[in-house]
């Protein structure tokens, strides 16, 4: 029987675990499904065995999420459209009173590093989680996945390498991406083709995520010619009863749009130079069931 404490000991390491688990799957429902088996894990576990608590859980966690991410990723092969992460809320400044591990935590879990873990191995993505994002010792990495410390230090450098070369380039300064989000949503949402591409970098790309549940684009649309149109048509084709909240969501400031009090999409940006470089589109239904109660 698991007592009181030892739940009390699993709740606090929750939050760990479950930024581990979406930083592998990208996906809330089955980070929640992973953090719930290694709870189960924990409940039946023999505590004579168990020396430090947070390493235990983070070490299930991690194997379990390999495990699922492998599933995972036969499913998106089949998905209809650009994939994105589902959308994650995230508010670190409760959680984690250091700015600059707040800013490193932020940075993981962006949307523009997300995409980019998706074309790791499990394995690299699992090192890489655990080593860029909460800093643990490779010695500590190779004993969660079984592996020798060299091979873990060659894995994460080859993750490394990987992610520097594919991330766009962006800002994190929150007050900067704020005013920016704030004039591109009044600038779509007038259907301002001129305000638009006066925030867009010429090279801008919007990626909208539907899973064929939603109109959205089918590809990835380039240029900001493009991409302003896109929004001017999608301001003149409107939103019924529509309304917009700002929100905190994969570490930076994001809208999230509802029609009749129901989500309908989130909007993220990546912004550099004082332009919009990305605007990433969510409104697959089943991605934004978790923020239906907010």
């Amino acid at each position: 029987m698991t007592t009181d404490t030892e739940t009390d000991v699993f709740e606090e390491h929750r939050p760990v675990l479950m930024g581990v688990a979406y930083r592998m799957l990208g996906r809330v429902a089955d980070a929640e499904d992973v953090v719930q088996e290694a709870w189960l894990r924990w409940s039946g576990a023999e505590r004579a065995d168990v020396r430090e608590p947070r390493a235990y859980l983070v070490r299930i966690t991690t194997r379990l999420a390999i495990d699922r991410l492998r599933q995972v990723k036969a499913r998106n092969e089949a998905y209809v459209g650009p994939w994105l992460p589902e959308p994650y809320l995230t508010d670190f400044e409760d959680t984690v009173p250091d700015a600059a591990e707040r800013a490193v935590l932020a940075d993981s879990v962006s949307l523009a590093v997300m995409v980019v873990l998706e074309s790791l191995s499990p394995l690299e993505r699992a090192v890489f989680v655990l080593r860029e994002a909460f800093g643990y010792p490779y010695a500590d990495i190779a004993a969660m996945l079984d592996r020798g410390e060299a091979a873990v230090r060659q894995l994460a450098g080859r993750a490394r390498k990987h992610v520097d070369e594919r991330r766009p380039r962006y800002e994190v300064d929150p007050v900067r991406r704020r005013e920016l989000t704030e004039r591109f949503l009044a600038a779509a949402g007038n259907g301002d083709l001129e305000g638009l591409l006066a925030l867009l970098a010429p090279d801008v790309r919007l990626v909208g995520d539907s899973g064929g549940k939603s109109r959205a684009p089918l590809r990835i649309l380039e240029s900001a010619d493009n991409v302003g149109r896109f929004l001017v048509g999608v301001a003149e084709k409107g939103v019924p009863d529509v309304s917009v909240r700002f929100l905190e969501l994969n570490g930076g400031i994001a809208v999230l749009v509802l029609s009749e009090g129901k989500p309908d999409s989130v909007f993220q940006v990546d912004v550099y130079e004082g332009r919009i470089q990305s605007v990433y589109i969510t409104r697959n239904p089943d991605k934004l069931r978790s923020l239906a109660a907010l």
